[in-house]
């Protein structure tokens, strides 16, 4: 299974931690077509040695490819919400991870669009069995 994960790189990279738990729990249901995602600082270096369009070209490509996406959204992020309506038009199953708190609301374009499967979850092992529900279910 490819697996197209999201999560914020320019919108903020304070979700970082969680994302490699994540990305390293995905990494047992598949093959993880961005894992760079979760990485830390050497995700800025790798950014500055390719352009904008490079990017851009890469990740539609990753993502007409990719069998499921799995998108972090607490972290609001254009680029994940580009990411998740080109994910849309592919017709690709897409499951959305919401950790709510006191000063976040998730956007209605994301919670409001029933294409998309949208869990919240409070820790990292909730988020696990969203994702192999998910997995498992197809929804």
């Amino acid at each position: 299974m490819k697996i197209y994960f999201c999560g914020s790189i320019r919108g903020g990279r304070q979700d970082q931690e969680m994302y490699a738990k994540i990305v390293n729990h995905l990494k047992k249901h598949g093959d993880v077509l961005t894992e760079h995602v979760a990485m830390g600082p050497m995700l800025g270096l790798k950014e500055k040695d390719v352009s904008d369009q490079m990017i851009y070209d890469t990740d539609t490509n990753w993502l007409r490819e990719s069998d499921v996406v799995v998108a972090e959204v607490t972290t609001p992020s254009i680029g994940v919400g580009y990411e998740l309506g080109i994910a849309e038009t592919f017709k690709k199953p897409i499951l959305c991870l919401f950790r709510p708190g006191k000063e976040r609301r998730l956007s209605a374009m994301v919670s409001g669009n029933k294409w998309l499967l949208v869990k919240e979850y409070k820790g990292v092992q909730e988020a696990f069995k969203h994702i192999d529900d998910f997995l498992a279910n197809g929804r």
